[in-house]
């Protein structure tokens, strides 16, 4: 998948055609971050920084105990990545990805949600702690049990 931020300094591939997962967030960083009523987020296991020389980072806790690298264009201030040191997977903005299936999307924290959930979505009231797909999919992809292309 094809991402890119406002001013296209920063323009990378996904490592999978497809994101592990895509959550929709309404908790209080992710309305503040997008300056809208949520967040977009797409899962893909862990890939090397795209563009290093055009990328800031703002670092900061979570609720959950960890720290954010919060990943941005130096030019522009378009987010883009979000990762999370010791963890296997890294977040992409969801609105900087072409070709996004938004119908996979979860909501999440929607204890927070300004604006009203489509029926039929699936949705969580607070962030998951263990989504056994991404876990499961990124144990077979790091073991070579499973080609990239196919998550």
């Amino acid at each position: 998948m094809n991402v890119s931020c406002e001013c296209q300094n920063v323009v990378f591939k996904t490592p999978l055609a497809k994101p592990l997962a895509l959550y929709i967030c309404h908790c209080h960083q992710c309305k503040r971050q997008s300056s809208s009523a949520f967040g977009a987020s797409a899962i893909f296991p862990r890939f090397p920084l795209p563009c290093p020389e055009f990328l800031a980072v703002y670092t900061r806790p979570t609720a959950s105990g960890h720290t954010v690298n919060c990943y941005f264009c130096k030019t522009c201030g378009t987010r883009l990545i979000h990762s999370t040191p010791g963890k296997s997977v890294v977040s992409v903005k969801g609105g900087c990805i072409e070709g996004l299936d938004w119908k996979m999307a979860k909501h999440i924290w929607v204890k927070r949600a300004m604006v009203p959930i489509p029926e039929g979505a699936e949705v969580l009231e607070e962030e998951p702690d263990y989504d056994p797909y991404i876990c499961r999919t990124t144990d077979l992809l790091e073991n070579g049990k499973m080609d990239a292309g196919a998550a």
